[in-house]
């Protein structure tokens, strides 16, 4: 597509999903001991995401949104219940298995980017590739590859203190895109921007998801949920609504 957009980022329509679950959470229990009391952060989740989706996690501080993207990204495991992740079980792996499976299969986007200042951009943009043993002279053409869909290989030298926070962002998808992961997992990612560079973040994302990659969008901004195809509201720990975002916009609205 040539009609780019602002800094980089391209303007596309969303496509639909093709029907193949990518992620199954069964009945995800995730309790945390606080003295004498327990808190469930996340109480009995079930939810299914097909391959290809674009899909917002919503709710307020304390809803467990964070605690079920940790899950989600592999980056915690379940008090009980079961995950699966493109039909591998992760709910009970630790440590390296764990670290395995985020490296092959997810890209993670985050509010405050986590590029490493002491790292140009492309070395930045490697480290998931260096993770996954990829040899460097791979690592350098993925990650290039990268940095040119999100308009940034002219500022493959630079240094993150170099860039705009936008620049610095979209640095951040490259990394998250470098692998080819099977899933996006977006946590809070337009936090840090201003209004215009968030909508051209956003309108990224919606082309990811045109080009087949899954979007899992962790938000508390009703605009920013409004833009993935699905939206599934959390309070409490517990899913409260999973809807289209056309039934999502009629019920922010009424």
């Amino acid at each position: 597509m040539d009609n780019t957009k602002g800094a980089g980022f391209l303007e596309v329509e969303n496509v639909k999903d093709n029907g193949i679950p990518l992620i199954q959470l069964i009945d995800i229990h995730k309790i945390y001991q606080m003295g004498d009391s327990e808190v469930r952060a996340n109480d009995g989740i079930n939810l299914t995401i097909n391959e290809g989706e674009f899909v917002a996690i919503v709710g307020k501080s304390g809803s467990g949104k964070s605690t079920i993207m940790n899950i989600i990204g592999a980056l915690d495991t379940p008090t009980s219940g079961q995950y699966i992740l493109k039909g591998e079980d992760v709910s009970r792996m630790k440590g390296d298995a764990l670290a395995e499976v985020r490296n092959r299969l997810i890209g993670f986007i985050f509010q405050q980017y986590n590029l490493l200042s002491k790292q140009n951009l492309i070395e930045n943009v490697e480290l998931p590739l260096l993770y996954a043993g990829v040899s460097k002279k791979q690592r350098r053409k993925l990650a290039m590859e990268a940095l040119r869909k999100v308009g940034l290989e002219d500022k493959w030298r630079n240094y993150p203190n170099q860039l705009s926070g936008g620049q610095q962002q979209r640095g951040a998808v490259a990394r998250a895109l470098a692998g080819n992961p099977s899933l996006i997992l977006a946590d809070e990612p337009t936090g840090a921007l201003d209004s215009k560079t968030s909508s051209e973040l956003l309108n990224f994302l919606k082309q990811l998801n045109q080009n087949g990659n899954t979007i899992v969008l962790i938000t508390h901004d009703r605009y920013v949920a409004e833009q993935a195809n699905r939206v599934v509201g959390l309070h409490d720990g517990k899913i409260i609504f999973d809807q289209s975002v056309e039934e999502y916009r009629k019920q922010v609205k009424a």
